[in-house]
């Protein structure tokens, strides 16, 4: 069975923030520290993710308007 890329990041950011937001409540003070690199990747992951669509989502809309205006 073949996954694409997306639906993997869609998956693993989501559960990259709740492992941090897991180990961040019950770990003791000193290792802390430790999960917060691991929700930063995920909060950092479904930005990009967000922010490319959006890119894509007005280049799209850029070329059917050229194309309505050309006719």
């Amino acid at each position: 069975m073949k996954f694409e890329k997306g639906y993997i990041f869609s998956l693993v950011a989501p559960l990259m923030i709740l492992l941090s937001i897991i180990g961040f409540i019950s770990r003791e003070d000193s290792k802390k520290i430790f999960y917060v690199p691991i929700g930063l990747m995920g909060v950092f992951i479904i930005l990009e993710k967000e922010l490319s669509r959006g890119i894509k989502r007005k280049n799209f809309l850029t070329k059917i308007k050229s194309y309505r205006q050309t006719k």
